[in-house]
This record gives C-alpha cells, structure tokens and sequence, in this order.
C-alpha cells in the first residue's frame, strides 16, 4: 500500500481564518466578530495610549497623582479601558530606582495602554530571565543602568495589569503634551528602554 504524503499544514493565520468561518457557519460565532476583535487589537488597543497618559502625568501633577493612586480610573479618564485594563497599575521609576514588567506565567499586558505585546515580550527567555537577572537582561536590550539604581520586576498576576511611568527626560521643559507623548515607547511603558529626547 502506497503511503500517503500528508498536507502541508497551512500557515496559522489560514487556519484561524477557516475556524472563524466554520464557526460562522454553524451559528457559534457572529458575522464579522473575528475582523472586529482584530480591528479593537490592531487599531484601538495601543501604545500610543499610554504614551498620552505618561504626557499627562509628567505635565499635569494632580494627573498623575490619580495616575498613581487609582491606574485603572486614571487611564479610563483618558478614554482606555476594556479587557486587560481593568487592574492597571501605574509604577513610578526614580532617580533611584527603576521597574521593568514581565508575565512570567505567559504574556499578559495592560492591551488598552500597552497594545498587544511584543514577540519578545512573549518569548521563554525573557520570560524566564528577566526575573532572574534583570540587571543583564536590560543591558542586552540595551539599556546600561548605573550600578546604584535599584532594579524592581514586577510579575504581572490576574489581579494586575502594570505600566511603567519612565523618568521625562532632561530637556523636555516646555514640551506640548503631544510633543512629549511622541517620544515615549511601549519598550519605556514596559521598563526595558528609557524615554530619550530626540538630538537637535
């Protein structure tokens, strides 16, 4: 008997196309539910979200205390909130210290403020390493902190979705909200880069 060559598997985004469309078809799944769960995760949840709430707080002090105190309402001011936004913890860094976020269980952010998170948020080795040398992992991302900063790493749980609140870097004085909120990066809002004003 002839063995047979088996089919080639087709590539994951194909394969959740046609389980969409079979549960379609057998009335499990709503018309058009797929393309709007991927227009709210490609086009509404951003980070470019949390970059205005960081210019918020590093412009309006009263903002930024609320941001503190209350993560979750301070974000649904701004107009962020929905699933994976309802425990959102905002982490001040310091002079003195800094914090960096990880979901050592699987890849949870805050999707609202942060946007889906990256690959290498998601990957094993960060995963695994960051908890355990953070100093070492962030200088391979390529950040050198200095020796007396204290580094935190905070492991988001169910009850937590945290975002960092970075240093407004020197030289910013002066800077429009919007202006502010265009050099701040998910990487700067998860703890693995600082916010850097552009040379001029």
């Amino acid at each position: 008997m002839k063995r047979r060559t088996p089919d080639p598997v087709a590539p994951p985004d194909r394969r959740a196309q046609a389980l969409a469309e079979a549960l379609e078809e057998g009335g499990h799944l709503a018309a058009g539910a797929v393309d709007g769960i991927r227009h709210v995760a490609t086009e509404v949840w951003s980070p470019s979200n949390g970059a205005r709430v960081v210019a918020r707080a590093w412009t309006d002090p009263d903002y930024r205390k609320r941001l503190l105190e209350d993560g979750t309402a301070a974000c649904a001011e701004l107009g962020y909130s929905g699933p994976e936004g309802e425990y959102i913890v905002a982490l001040e860094d310091t002079p003195e210290r800094h914090n960096v976020i990880v979901c050592t269980q699987c890849s949870c952010t805050a999707w609202p403020v942060l946007g889906l998170p990256p690959d290498w948020y998601k990957s094993p080795a960060y995963r695994a390493r960051v908890a355990r040398e953070p100093r070492r992992v962030l200088r391979e991302m390529g950040l050198e902190l200095p020796a007396d900063v204290k580094i935190r790493v905070w492991d988001t749980t169910a009850e937590t979705r945290f975002m960092v609140l970075p240093l407004r870097p020197e030289g910013t004085e002066g800077w429009s909200e919007e202006r502010l909120a265009g050099i701040v990066t998910r990487e700067a809002m998860i703890g693995v880069a600082k916010v850097e004003a552009p040379e001029t």
